[in-house]
């Protein structure tokens, strides 16, 4: 019996020393203050709340840690990307676009008719947006290599 009253006593005193309280002061202007003590009376003019804090109630779960991107251009600040990886980046966008040139669909390219009988290729507004986009991608693979190797 004595074992459960002290137990019973021990939990009590654990609980009560993690259990907080901090003030939320209001002064006259609304003005709101927060103490980890109560004003002396006479010492305040507003009112003051009492709240009970409860540690293990106030967690948090943080997001998990992505790390940085190693592109400097989305990441300002960051490390510049390895020159192996600007490599591959580069020679990446260079065949994406080597394939678009060499190898377009019937929709990207119509053959129109002339006076002397030949016909010439008429690229579409789709084809040549997604070649310039292409190129753009060449170029800024070319930049990031310059970075890598730090020029």
């Amino acid at each position: 019996m004595k074992r459960l009253l002290l137990l019973a006593a021990c939990s009590l005193a654990a609980t009560v020393a993690l259990a907080q309280t901090l003030y939320k002061l209001v002064d006259k202007n609304g003005k709101v203050t927060y103490s980890e003590s109560a004003p002396k009376p006479g010492e305040f003019d507003g009112t003051v709340t009492r709240i009970e804090v409860n540690p293990n109630a106030n967690t948090a779960t943080l997001p998990k840690y992505e790390g940085r991107a190693a592109d400097p251009a989305t990441n300002p600040g960051g490390r510049a990307p390895s020159r192996d990886a600007a490599q591959q980046k580069l020679d990446a966008a260079r065949k994406a676009l080597a394939d678009a040139r060499e190898n377009p669909s019937a929709d990207d390219v119509t053959r129109m008719g002339t006076k002397s009988g030949f016909t010439r290729p008429v690229e579409s507004e789709d084809y040549k947006a997604k070649l310039a986009k292409l190129e753009a991608d060449v170029k800024a693979a070319e930049e990031e290599l310059k970075r890598a190797d730090g020029r």
